[in-house]
């Protein structure tokens, strides 16, 4: 966002046609408006994380995207056709979705979970193949949790079942991946671990991801394209290096703060303003 405050939308991608776009949608629950009339070009090819501040919307986005919820007008795309026209399990092979608060069957081992993720390739005439084994067993590698293959996923703890369900995501092995705070319930490593395993996916496999995130900071580290929402509105989006700035910050989150480089990797870093220091005397 300028300091005019107008949007700032730039090319994150690979200069290919989207595949995933979303027109003039309103999506809501009951009568409750949750997102109204937004557009949105997923850049192909690159990361673009989701950012704004609780009850935006953000997570009814991206259920929408994935065809989890249905639109109260609008609609989303997929290759120029509205999901609501494609069959599940079509869809399931080019889009893989980890909602925020997935629920696993009980007394599910880790194995038979991951291995769930590649239910969309299977055929009544193949039921499991040396595909879907090398699928499973790199995604259970990729995410650290190959050594509790036989554990069952409720015996686990908060961080070890969500490194569970990221593994299942990618045994799907979709060429878009969305994600719902990904990080939810891991420490400070393992969060950096999951962000870094998802540049990596990007990076090396071409992947088209959308993440949602509470964390200004790290979106701005690891997204190529960054999007800003506010009450069921997109208020910016861009290179997060275009986008964040203190405006932004303000005018989102209603937080005052300083943007500087981060000294690490040169993205956006903000830093909050003056801490509240309590009342003298």
């Amino acid at each position: 966002m300028t300091e005019t405050g107008e949007s700032v939308v730039t090319d994150a991608g690979d200069g290919s046609p989207s595949r995933l776009t979303a027109r003039d949608l309103t999506l809501a629950y009951d009568d409750r408006t949750v997102v109204d009339g937004l557009d949105l070009d997923v850049p192909q090819g690159a990361v673009t994380v989701v950012v704004g501040p609780n009850a935006c919307g953000k997570s009814t986005l991206l259920r929408a995207l994935g065809r989890l919820l249905r639109p109260r007008r609008g609609a989303v795309l997929l290759d120029g056709t509205d999901l609501a026209r494609i069959p599940t399990k079509k869809i399931a092979r080019s889009v893989g979705l980890l909602p925020q608060t997935p629920v696993a069957p009980e007394a599910i081992t880790v194995g038979d979970l991951v291995a769930r993720g590649r239910q969309p390739h299977q055929r009544w005439w193949q039921q499991w193949s040396d595909d879907d084994e090398r699928a499973v067993a790199e995604a259970m590698e990729r995410t650290d949790v190959a050594q509790l293959a036989e554990r069952a996923v409720d015996e686990l703890s908060g961080g070890q079942r969500q490194r569970v369900w990221i593994a299942m995501a990618l045994a799907q092995e979709t060429d878009l991946l969305l994600l719902d705070e990904p990080t939810t319930y891991l420490d400070i490593a393992h969060q950096v671990e999951v962000l870094d395993l998802v540049r990596q996916l990007n990076h090396d496999r071409g992947r088209t991801v959308v993440a949602v995130l509470h964390d200004l900071n790290q979106a701005a580290r690891y997204a190529d394209h960054l999007v800003a929402m506010k009450a069921g509105r997109i208020v910016a989006q861009g290179r997060p290096g275009e986008v964040v700035t203190a405006g932004l910050v303000q005018e989102v989150f209603g937080l005052e703060a300083v943007v500087v480089p981060d000294p690490v990797t040169g993205s956006p870093l903000v830093v909050p303003g003056r801490p509240w220091a309590g009342r003298s005397g």
